[in-house]
């Protein structure tokens, strides 16, 4: 099935798709040459080296460890305005499974989220920003390292970012193949889900499996704490509100020693939630069910509860702004104004709790062809018929944000 033809408005997607094919020639040797959080150098040197080409005012490296920020001043400074536009840069250990020429040319590391993309829409909105200055103010834009669990967004920060760059507002985007190309959504609260990580550990006493009056099985002790964790959202958290407690890995024992009750079992999973007082509640739920089981098993838990993302909140005037905007480019019907949450996290969070902002989705997925396959898949690959569209939103934020008088 062949992509549709993407429909776009404006003078910025008009003068970005000129350069629609270096666009994808970025992106693709990008995706070619997959880096980890704070490992980006490659990518960090091939961004600052585009932004040089584009004729951006200034370039920052090394921010955050390998973040790089790109300033661009407009026509004029009335406003005293900046606003900040950022893109994610880090890859995934993944093993990649496609067959195109641009396939990762490193082992079990792989771009399965589209931040090659988003970084060469940025780039893409740089050279049209420098090119053109129809703003009256400054442009920061961001490229991030680390978000795929290293809170790279949180690095920079704590490095200076905001206080070196004063930003009023600061907007992102992030692909999605679940919407078709030419869409763009989101909603004026919450995007994503605050991420926590729980680590259960069940100390028993172990021993000989044909004899277990004279153990204390942890591995006994786990199955019933995993059930009655499953307690902790249903009988706990009003039916309105949210909250997902998911045990995804259990490690104990032995699988070659099948008459050995092991002396310990580790559990380890994820909480997911928007609301803090839920995420208090939780978090206090689950030490003291733990608790409470392995005492009447005689055996003792102990919980590390860690605290990664907070929930990405949409500050309700710069959503509403963000609509606007998008609409101006895609038109109304094809915005989503309404956008249901997501329970996975992102950390453009840490962004967020600093300063007023807002986070999109964009539209990348044609129905079996290109840009449907679901993100952090190994056959997923980032749908090129978008790069300009996101440059052009980026763009677009900034010229609106600070219009010239």
């Amino acid at each position: 099935m062949n992509a549709p033809t993407l429909q776009a408005n404006g003078r910025a997607f008009a003068h970005i798709a000129k350069f629609h094919p270096e666009l994808t020639a970025l992106r693709r040797d990008l995706h070619a040459h997959p880096e980890l959080g704070y490992e980006e150098v490659y990518t960090a040197a091939r961004v600052a080296q585009a932004l040089e080409l584009c004729g951006v005012d200034e370039v920052h490296t090394n921010i955050g460890k390998t973040g790089v920020v790109g300033i661009i001043r407009g026509r004029s400074n009335h406003s005293g305005k900046m606003v900040g536009l950022r893109a994610d840069m880090d890859a995934l250990p993944m093993t990649e499974m496609n067959d195109f020429a641009w396939k990762s040319a490193k082992g079990g590391l792989m771009h399965g989220c589209g931040h090659d993309g988003h970084t060469a829409m940025l780039v893409g909105a740089a050279r049209y920003l420098a090119e053109t200055r129809n703003f009256d103010g400054t442009v920061a834009l961001i490229f991030q390292p680390g978000e795929e669990g290293y809170a790279g967004a949180k690095a920079m920060i704590d490095d200076g970012l905001f206080e070196r760059f004063p930003v009023q507002a600061v907007f992102a985007m992030h692909n999605w193949p679940h919407m078709r190309p030419g869409t763009i959504a989101l909603n004026s609260g919450a995007m994503m889900a605050a991420s926590d990580r729980v680590t259960i550990e069940i100390t028993g006493r172990g021993g000989h499996g044909a004899h277990p009056y004279q153990n204390i099985d942890p591995v006994l002790v786990a199955a019933h704490t995993i059930t009655a964790l499953q307690s902790v959202v249903s009988r706990n958290i009003r039916a309105i509100d949210s909250g997902v407690v998911s045990i995804c890995a259990v490690q104990t024992g032995d699988l070659g020693a099948m008459s050995v009750v092991p002396s310990k079992a580790t559990l380890v999973g994820t909480v997911r939630t928007f609301n803090p007082s839920v995420q208090d509640l939780i978090e206090r739920r689950i030490t003291e069910l733990c608790s409470a089981v392995a005492l009447g098993f005689g055996a003792t838990a102990s919980v590390k509860y860690e605290r990664l993302y907070p929930p990405t909140i949409n500050s309700s005037t710069e959503a509403l702004f963000t609509m606007r905007v998008a609409e101006s480019i895609v038109g109304a019907s094809q915005v989503v104004r309404d956008l249901d949450p997501s329970m996975g996290s992102e950390d453009f969070s840490f962004m967020l709790q600093v300063k007023p902002g807002a986070y999109m989705r964009i539209g990348q997925g044609t129905e079996n062809g290109p840009g449907s396959c679901a993100l952090h898949n190994s056959r997923y690959d980032f749908n090129d018929a978008i790069l300009p569209l996101g440059a052009a939103m980026h763009a677009s934020l900034a010229e609106q944000f600070m219009p010239l008088a």
